[in-house]
């Protein structure tokens, strides 16, 4: 990331005198001169602060979500160190407070399960502590809506700090990229095209620095959409994580929250309906993960503001994708598209689909800290005139809506055969993914490329939590035969890594009664992108039969958060928030009583 003089004067300290005093919300526990106060004050003495440490400073608490489970943050034990001193430096007193690290790699069922724990926890520390801004570090797929849904309720300055991507792979001089390459070889070692010990030079070689993987997978996904949304630095989301500037972004991240808080610059003065439609236009030209959807659509709802799954499908028919960057793009990696000019430079390219005044974290609009940005290489960050593929043929993310899917589903058209964009089979219905793992191994399975395989009971309350389960193995049979895509549906996310023919976020989810729980192997499945359409070929009599029948499956927990969360959360083209975390459930929660 490239400071100029002007983002170096911005970011230095702001004395009280200079932004125009305002009374610090963390004044409430230091200031007064009473018996609950005391304490607070002895007690920071307790850690070896004094006075001076605090008063007339904002103190910046830092939710910093590193843990020893977590590789895409194990860099944050030492980074969460820089953003202090970027806060020290401007004149703060900087907090680390610790929330749950949801690690994608590690966390069962789902991390999605726990996204709104998180959003939750973020929320109420920021609430519950002597907070006057915050610095949010999260990398990964879930941590970052999960921590900007908590400072969305919460509306105190903020400022989001992405992990950055991992280092390139490499196995036998070849790229590697999270997920996608791990889909693909696996597949090969399945048809006995590698060996064991390719695969395990493969597992040994993916995986090379701190950092969250390096495709345009949901980690990347999320960081362009903060960064588009105008909540952190310029440049911060695409920096990797090992890269001496992803340091220097870190502290200047501590410098800039500082000035924020003396400004007042909270997220509803940033985050407008043309700020979200920014993010969107942003996350087609990158090609971006179908799990922006979801994430985008609960951060919309807690700002307040109207964004629906037609703003995804109308943006994706006019913004090309333009980013190079595998899975959609076809070569490279995100190391490659931050070489090439990163976040800005593919902004400035699809300026004339932006809304360039909106604010940002520096106080700046979108235009004008883009407006220097540069191209450096035509072939990772395409021209317009050259992309990678265009929303008349579909789109990064394309909704789907039918007897299947009357509340919408969503697909991703760049990343599969164009021939599955219209396309008529019968079903192969499985009702749980034990059953499904079983029979797509079995060699005589009765199945052919012109199959539509159904992964149902696999949503938010399903799943549970909506598992990355839609991108669904190919038969063992068809991978012998070199068949390496057909078409998929579920109610279940997939990887954003993930690649293929896959129709996912079906709504109704099944587990409640949707049409999806209806289906019968052998019934014949209809898509047709251009049309925006995925339907069975039944009656609404016959459905209506069937439906009569339906028996709702038993319930997945009978305490404890998960009851919680079957209980309050909503679906997935709501965005799966728990309905009593949304702006419009009830009253703003007002500031803690100290007594």
């Amino acid at each position: 990331m490239r400071m100029t003089e002007d983002d170096r004067i911005s970011s230095a300290a702001v004395t009280p005198e200079q932004a125009g005093r305002r009374k610090l919300r963390s004044e409430r526990w230091f200031g007064p001169a009473d018996l609950r106060s005391f304490g607070h004050r002895s007690r920071a003495m307790q850690m070896g602060y004094d006075a001076k440490d605090w008063e007339g400073k904002p103190v910046i608490a830092i939710l910093n979500t590193w843990s020893d489970i977590n590789p895409c943050h194990m860099h944050f034990r030492q980074r969460v160190e820089d953003v202090k001193h970027g806060i020290l430096e401007a004149g703060g007193f900087p907090m680390e407070l610790p929330a749950i690290s949801l690690s994608e790699n590690f966390m069962k069922p789902t991390t999605m399960l726990y996204r709104n724990m998180l959003a939750m926890e973020a929320e109420e520390l920021l609430r519950a502590y002597p907070a006057d801004g915050a610095v949010l570090m999260g990398g990964c797929d879930k941590p970052p809506p999960g921590l900007l849904l908590g400072a969305i309720s919460m509306d105190i300055p903020a400022i989001y700090v992405p992990a950055g991507p991992m280092l390139r792979g490499n196995w036998h001089g070849k790229l590697l990229g999270s997920g996608a390459d791990s889909w693909k070889y696996w597949d090969e070692l399945r048809a006995g095209k590698i060996t064991q010990e390719d695969w395990q030079g493969v597992e040994e070689g993916i995986a090379r620095s701190a950092g969250t993987c390096m495709t345009m997978g949901t980690a990347s996904t999320m960081t362009a959409i903060a960064e588009a949304l105008g909540l952190s630095l310029p440049g911060a989301s695409s920096i990797p994580a090992v890269d001496s500037n992803h340091i220097r972004m870190a502290k200047s991240s501590g410098r800039r929250i500082v000035k924020m808080v003396w400004e007042d610059l909270k997220p509803s003065k940033i985050l407008t309906r043309a700020a979200f439609l920014n993010a969107i236009a942003v996350a087609m030209a990158m090609g971006c993960s179908t799990n922006a959807i979801i994430h985008v659509i609960a951060m919309a709802r807690r700002a307040g503001i109207d964004i629906s799954l037609d703003d995804f499908d109308r943006s994706s028919r006019i913004v090309p994708v333009i980013a190079n960057v595998r899975p959609t793009g076809t070569t490279y990696l995100m190391e490659d598209f931050y070489y090439a000019g990163g976040l800005a430079a593919l902004i400035k390219r699809i300026s004339n689909f932006l809304d360039l005044s909106c604010l940002t974290v520096m106080g700046k609009t979108i235009g004008e800290n883009t407006a220097n940005a540069e191209v450096y290489n035509d072939d990772v960050i395409r021209p317009l005139d050259k992309p990678m593929f265009t929303g008349e043929a579909g789109g990064a993310l394309t909704v789907l809506r039918g007897n299947i899917a009357p509340d919408g589903c969503v697909m991703k058209p760049a990343c599969c055969d164009p021939k599955f964009h219209k396309h008529s089979g019968p079903a192969l219905v499985f009702d749980d993914y034990p059953s499904m793992k079983k029979a797509i191994d079995d060699e005589n399975l009765d199945v052919t490329e012109n199959h539509v395989l159904v992964l149902r009971n696999a949503g938010p309350l399903g799943g549970p939590g909506m598992p990355e389960w839609g991108m669904l193995p190919i038969p063992k049979k068809l991978i012998k035969q070199g068949v390496r895509d057909m078409l998929r549906l579920s109610d279940a996310r997939m990887s954003g890594t993930s690649y293929g023919a896959c129709i996912l976020h079906v709504a109704p989810e099944a587990y409640i009664g949707g049409p999806l729980a209806l289906l019968k192997t052998g019934d014949i499945i209809s898509v047709d992108v251009e049309a925006r359409s995925v339907s069975v070929e039944i009656s609404e009599e016959e459905m209506e039969r069937r439906r009569k029948t339906w028996k709702a499956p038993p319930a997945r927990y009978g305490r404890g958060y998960g009851w919680m969360a079957a209980h309050h959360i909503v679906q997935a083209d709501k965005g799966c928030d728990f309905d009593f975390l949304q702006t419009d459930f009830g009253a703003p929660v007002s500031e803690p009583v100290i007594y």
